[in-house]
């Protein structure tokens, strides 16, 4: 059984995107049944174009990313979350969106790359850096028996995953 995992963020432009990107191209690499999916509260209605060039340099296939609105996954016949992540950075007091219901959740933040000051290579390097940050992370979580854990065993586990 598919194990699908939301990513949220507030914006669903950068770091959300990348991890749904990350993950279901490592999955995909790994033979994992996980299927990521991301959305924002207040979705920009874009995709940072350079989030879009460090996953297609990753090798991630970028052509059906867009801003979605995370009301798209509580509607009718939206796959069923078994894990909510946000990555909003907590730290820049960013407000993360909050996921009602019993699903694992889980705050990974990360800066925002829109963020970076200075030219083009300096933002390029930025979403880079963060891509392959949340790239560890992701295979760091497909690395888990997610199939054989508890809710509670991988809320924990993900939890002690969020210090590293």
């Amino acid at each position: 059984m598919t194990t699908n995992v939301l990513i949220l963020c507030t914006h669903n432009s950068a770091r959300s995107v990348l991890s749904e990107g990350m993950l279901n191209h490592l999955a995909k690499q790994f033979g994992r049944d996980v299927r990521a999916y991301s959305a924002g509260s207040s979705p920009s209605g874009r995709i940072n174009p350079f989030a879009i060039d460090v996953l297609r340099e990753a090798g991630v296939d970028v052509n059906d990313f867009r801003s979605k609105n995370w009301d798209e996954f509580v509607a009718d016949g939206a796959p069923k979350m078994r894990i909510v992540i946000t990555v909003c950075d907590s730290a820049a007091e960013e407000e993360c969106p909050y996921w009602p219901g019993s699903p694992v959740k889980i705050h990974w933040g990360y800066p925002d790359p829109s963020n970076t000051a200075g030219g083009d290579d300096k933002k390029r390097l930025a979403f880079e850096l963060t891509r392959q940050a949340i790239a560890y992370r992701m295979l760091q979580l497909l690395l888990l028996p997610i199939e054989d854990m508890t809710d509670a065993e991988l809320q924990e586990t993900l939890q002690r995953l969020a210090g590293s």
